[in-house]
């Protein structure tokens, strides 16, 4: 009898909990599976815990405790950040550069585009449109005024640098801003448009440093910081939306 050459696939099992720690109540997702140690991260979904197949409730608890001052504590900071999910309707708020606008939905035409007229964006997609064709032609406005916002970002920082991408594409990436190739291909997550504008060169700055030095070296972060002096507080302010750069 031979012995099969398949290794085995250990699952990932997936749970939601909740908890209280210093008094606040926490809602998580715990997911164990083939490995030594328990690890604690937030994004944009919130605390997620990795833990063992056979982590004891008791490690599980010692650990949250140990850790729970830096998990409230990122937890408060990632909800102030992540604001309210948009509302796909008439009037609704819409970020925008750091700032809010407001949707209005005009006549339907064709050929129309959504504009900005001073803090209204002007949607024309017929004032009864539904949620699903709003929600469609504001993410293609929010997608073109990124390419938009993120090419005047690289006219003016790249030069600084004394760097070029090969490439500028939109991201939809859910756990990065940015990121950037070996090719010279900058990609920066779209939704950056909704950030304070400090915040996108940051990220701009960080991806375009890439092409001098491909690595999170002390020569990269003075790159960065030739170009951007605050980033540091840009760096800080950009962690609490949950999505690292």
């Amino acid at each position: 009898m031979f012995a099969s050459s398949n290794k085995s696939v250990v699952p990932i099992h997936v749970e939601q909990r909740t908890l209280q720690l210093l008094n606040t109540h926490i809602t998580y997702t715990l997911k164990r599976s083939k490995r030594r140690s328990i690890g604690l991260r937030i994004d944009e979904r919130g605390l997620t815990v990795s833990a063992p197949l056979r982590a004891s409730e008791k490690w599980l608890h010692s650990v949250l405790l140990e850790k729970a001052d830096w998990v409230v504590d990122k937890l408060g900071s990632w909800q102030s950040k992540k604001g309210v999910a948009i509302e796909w309707r008439d009037g609704a708020p819409l970020p925008f550069r750091g700032e809010t606008f407001v949707l209005q939905l005009t006549s339907y035409a064709r050929a129309a585009q959504a504009q900005l007229q001073g803090e209204i964006l002007l949607l024309p997609v017929g004032v009864e449109a539904d949620a699903t064709r709003i929600e469609k032609s504001v993410t293609a406005w929010y997608r073109s005024e990124a390419m938009r916002v993120f090419e005047e970002c690289i006219v003016h920082f790249a030069p600084q640098l004394n760097v070029m991408p090969s490439a500028l594409k939109l991201s939809s990436a859910r756990t990065q801003w940015g990121s950037c190739t070996t090719r010279g291909v900058v990609r920066l997550n779209w939704q950056l448009v909704k950030m304070p504008l400090p915040l996108i060169d940051y990220v701009v700055v960080h991806e375009l440093a890439h092409l001098r030095e491909m690595n999170h070296s002390a020569a990269f972060w003075k790159v960065v910081e030739s170009a951007c002096p605050d980033y540091k507080a840009c760096r800080k302010e950009l962690h609490g939306y949950g999505i690292a750069e």
